[in-house]
């Protein structure tokens, strides 16, 4: 299992979009994926649970990963929400 803290540097925050875009990067892994913030911890590959954290730029959230993709999956997620990853 590996937990990391990532603050999150894009530019609208986890609105809608933003949040369809990283429930699509953490399905593509097969560890389960969950983001902790402000005392709740929600499935990654969950639309509808990471809506309800409403994040904002600034803020910084856990994530937690366990499998065998683990590593590749933090490292990917880590990109994204740093504003790191390019998306279409």
């Amino acid at each position: 299992m590996i937990e990391k803290s990532i603050e999150i540097q894009l530019s609208s925050g986890l609105e809608a979009r933003p949040v369809a875009v990283l429930v699509q990067v953490a399905s593509q892994y097969d560890s389960s994926i969950y983001l902790e913030a402000e005392g709740r911890k929600v499935n990654a590959k969950s639309i509808m649970g990471m809506m309800t954290l409403g994040l904002n730029t600034g803020e910084v959230v856990k994530v937690i990963c366990d499998g065998k993709d683990e590593k590749s999956a933090v490292e990917n997620i880590e990109n994204y929400l740093s504003g790191k990853m390019q998306t279409a």
